[in-house]
């Protein structure tokens, strides 16, 4: 059976569609573990209550120990995929271009990149956001496009409220995405 692991350093709320997903067999896999860069993060919590072994791996001084760090203990879970479901950091190529890494992000990319994207989003004044999973590079948000899924920004809606309706599109598009990636023979970039 193919594995997964997930990278997080926030609330968990797409790591839990993960987790429920694979308890409930929509993606068929394990997860090997949830590797989380702060201490305090509530993400560790799901993670325990679903038996998924947490790796606590924060931010060094030396930027440089610290990813080569990162890639030993992605070499150890041996996973067949990776998945960043909030993450805040950028990884170093050394990691991105040995590991099948994936992201979500609260924006129809190219659109919007960064942590602020649905603030961003509002205040362009566009009628049109959503989500993307895509291929994790050395840039912000900047790798290949996997799958996109969009929706209506309705007239006067908070930053609050649209950033909930999108978390809504995300959770179930990197489940869907998740499922269709370890479901082919080999996992890569196209």
């Amino acid at each position: 059976m193919k594995s997964i692991v997930i990278l997080a350093s926030g609330s968990g709320t797409l790591a839990q569609a993960i987790f429920d997903a694979v308890e409930s067999r929509t993606l068929n896999c394990t997860v090997a573990g949830l590797i989380c860069d702060r201490t305090d993060a509530p993400v560790i919590l799901r993670a325990q209550s679903h038996q998924v072994p947490v790796h606590l791996h924060p931010m060094l001084a030396d930027r440089g120990q610290w990813n080569r760090d990162l890639f030993t203990l992605l070499t150890s879970l041996n996973a067949d995929l990776i998945v960043s479901a909030g993450f805040m950091r950028i990884l170093d190529s050394s990691i991105t271009s040995h590991f099948p890494i994936i992201n979500s992000h609260p924006s129809l990319l190219p659109l919007f990149p960064g942590a602020h994207a649905v603030r961003d989003a509002l205040e362009s004044g566009t009628s049109r956001t959503g989500t993307t999973i895509h291929w994790v590079d050395t840039g912000v948000d900047t790798g290949e496009i996997i799958a996109q899924q969009s929706l209506d920004i309705t007239e006067g809606e908070s930053e609050e409220s649209l950033h909930e309706r999108i978390k809504i599109l995300e959770r179930s598009l990197i489940v869907a995405t998740i499922g269709t990636l370890l479901s082919m023979k080999e996992i890569g970039r196209s």
